[in-house]
Formats: structure tokens, C-alpha cells, sequence
């Protein structure tokens, strides 16, 4: 009797003759997220069995697969052989004590000589002769015995279904660019575009002295956190400090939020062709902040040649964010007291909805090549 992890994974048994790259992406990613932890895995008919680990690491390897993208679900089970005593040993540890249950039975094997409501019918009675604390319920059981009998002479016993994280493995939906702020949206906004199976870069923009290294440190921590769900990231860096202080000094301050977004934008499509992303991912929510209504949004994707930019947040509210940072461990970090430079030189009353003509006027008081070049010479690349 060996204990083993049940993987079933998502959205591949939808894909056609393309299916098999999918799933050897798949079982990289699950590779890379175990990398130092004994194990095993192994393909059975449309799943994964994590075998020959140290049972003290059942939780640790549980916790690592939470954060691959792909896992529908996973189960802790017993493999036993298809010997009808075996299955039973098997049932009776994975059973709770006390409680109403039943028996469901899946029989890949069809030449076992039973039904799969044979076998049920056949554990479950010898469970109640084994516990009068326990009762039969096939419509609204408090627990349910699983028994899985595969066509290579094995059963799979389990009584639990744990969620995965869903989605589609990363590496299998190209890779994009995020732009990371020390916020709470920007790590939300990757995590949900690497759910959908993209492999992630970021940038984060910086303004020291304005802003100081901890607020460098705090963002690099946020890679960390999302990276173990990306199967890890570059982090490029780049100050932006002499672009606000240009700015600040030649153009109407109420226009800060909007040319500096515009800037960003520039630099994030340069920065794409040298890492080869295809996309830009931000964390703009709409209507949330006065530079992410449809107007802001539009200057600033009117700087940008060919690439598309991604914006999976666009119609979620702050709630929605917050309760997803919490979920991927990413909002204690971001709420650390460390303003970004987006709060360097802020007016009080900033346009929000800037129109194009004005933009353009206010623009041409800057040397925008030379101010670019200056600022792509202090990129910086941190490997997560």
C-alpha cells in the first residue's frame, strides 16, 4: 500500500492532435515547481500520478502544486492491487470514523470479473460491518470513498478532491511584458494572464532618490511571490527619474500622470524587443484612478507600434483585486508603505481625460528620443 498524488489536469483534454505538447508542457512545469523534493511522475490515461515520495513531504508537495497552472484537481490516495481484500484495507483508512458515505467505483479495467457498482456495494458493505458508527447515503453523503481501478492491475483509493489552480500550463500562450508597480493590481493582473498559460517578464519603473531602494526591494519581493506561479520571471528595472523631472519642469503638471504613462509604454516596447515577449500586460482597472479611464488608455496605447496590451483587470473592482491579492499571497507586500513613481511629482487635480491634441502640444516641449536612450541605459535585469 503506497501513498500517491492524484493529478487531473484542465482545460487539455479539449485540445486536438496538438494535445500532447500541451501536456509535456505540463509535466515540466509540475517538474520544475517539485525541483529538489523527491518524487516520481508518471502518465496514466489522461492523468498524473506523483509516486515514490517521502510521505513527510505530502504537504509540501501539495503547497507546490497549488500554484501550477493547468491542476483541475489532485487527491491524496492509496495504490493498492485490484485484490478485492486489498481495496477494502485501503477503503478502511481513507474512510472518516463516523458519518453516513458512499462508494463510488471507477472500473477502467472491464475484464475485472465486478461491476463498478458491484464493487461498491461490495466495500461498503464490509465498511458498515466494520463500523456500526457508519452509515450508507447515496444521495447527500457526508464523505464519499473513491475507488479507481486502472488497467494495469492497480486501484487508486481516496476520499478527497482538492482544487487546483486551474487554467492553462505556463509556456503553452506565448509570453508577455508585465508592467509592475509595488501595487496591489499589477501582481494580480499577472497572475491571471500567466493562468491563461503565458510566460511572464516584468518591468518595474523607478525614480530614486524620489522614491528609496526599499520600494525597489518590496517589488522584487512581488516577483518572487508571482514567480511561483510563472515558473519564474526577469525583472527589468529602469529610473525614470530625469523623464519626471523633464516633465515637472517644462510641461503642465496636470499632464504628469498621462505623458509619464506614455513614457512607460515606450519603454516597455523597447524593452519587449530584447526579451522577446509579444504582449504588454498592465494592471489597469477602469475608472479606478484618474489615468485609467478610456481616454488615458487611449494615449497611452497610441505610443505603441504593434504589440497588443492586455489589461485582464479592466472590469474588476477593488474588492474583486484586493480578494485575489490575498488569495496569491501577493497583498501584505504590496500594501508595505513604499510609494512607486507614479506618486513622485503628483498634481492635485491631473487630467482624466486627456485629449490627444493636448497631449501632442505638451509632448513636444520634451526631447523624447534622447530621454528614452538615457533611460534605457540604466536598465537593470534581475533573474527571479
Amino acid at each position: 500500500m503506497e501513498k500517491v498524488i492524484i493529478i487531473r489536469y484542465s482545460e487539455l483534454h479539449l485540445k486536438g492532435k496538438n494535445r500532447g505538447w500541451f501536456e509535456r508542457v505540463f509535466a515540466v512545469n509540475m517538474e520544475k515547481s517539485l525541483k529538489g523534493i523527491k518524487h516520481e511522475i508518471h502518465r496514466h490515461s489522461g492523468r498524473y500520478l506523483i509516486e515514490n515520495f517521502d510521505e513527510s513531504d505530502i504537504q509540501l508537495i501539495c503547497d507546490k502544486l497549488k500554484k501550477v497552472f493547468g491542476i483541475h484537481s489532485y487527491s491524496v490516495a492509496l495504490k493498492v492491487s485490484t485484490d478485492m481484500e486489498e481495496m477494502f484495507n485501503a477503503a478502511e483508512k481513507v474512510s472518516f470514523k463516523e458519518g453516513s458515505f458512499k462508494v463510488e467505483t471507477h472500473r477502467a479495467d472491464k475484464s475485472f470479473p465486478l461491476n463498478s457498482m458491484q464493487i461498491s456495494a461490495e466495500i461498503g458493505g464490509k465498511l458498515l460491518d466494520a463500523n456500526e458508527k457508519l452509515k450508507v447515503d447515496v444521495h447527500n453523503p457526508q464523505f464519499i470513498i473513491n475507488i479507481d481501478l486502472r488497467e494495469n492491475g492497480t486501484a487508486l483509493v481516496f476520499n478527497e478532491f482538492f482544487k487546483g489552480a486551474g487554467g492553462m500550463p505556463v509556456g503553452t500562450s506565448g509570453k508577455g511584458l508585465l508592467l509592475i508597480s509595488g501595487g496591489i493590481d499589477s501582481p494580480v493582473a499577472g497572475y491571471m494572464i500567466a493562468k491563461r498559460g503565458m510566460v511572464l517578464d516584468g518591468i518595474h519603473f523607478h525614480s530614486y532618490p524620489y522614491t528609496n531602494m526599499q520600494a525597489k526591494e518590496k517589488v522584487i519581493e512581488l516577483a518572487k511571490t508571482l514567480s511561483a506561479y510563472t515558473c519564474g520571471m526577469n525583472l527589468h528595472i529602469v529610473s525614470v527619474t530625469h523623464i519626471q523631472e523633464e516633465i515637472h519642469k517644462k510641461c503642465n503638471g496636470d499632464f504628469m500622470v498621462t505623458l509619464l504613462r506614455r513614457f512607460m509604454m515606450r519603454l516597455a516596447e523597447k524593452v519587449v524587443e530584447k526579451c522577446g515577449a509579444q504582449c504588454l500586460i498592465t494592471g489597469e482597472s477602469l475608472a479606478q484612478v484618474a489615468s485609467q479611464t478610456v481616454e488615458g488608455m487611449t494615449s497611452s496605447n497610441s505610443v505603441i507600434k504593434c504589440l497588443p496590451v492586455l489589461r485582464p483587470l479592466c472590469g474588476f473592482d477593488k474588492d474583486e483585486i484586493i480578494e485575489r491579492s490575498r488569495l496569491i499571497g501577493t497583498y501584505e507586500i504590496s500594501i508595505q508603505p513604499y510609494e512607486d513613481c507614479c506618486t513622485v511629482f503628483l498634481p492635485k487635480h491631473p487630467v482624466t481625460r486627456p485629449k490627444m491634441a493636448e497631449v501632442l502640444a505638451e509632448e513636444a516641449k520634451l526631447d523624447v528620443d534622447n530621454l528614452l536612450n538615457e533611460a534605457l541605459s540604466t536598465l537593470e535585469i534581475i533573474k527571479i
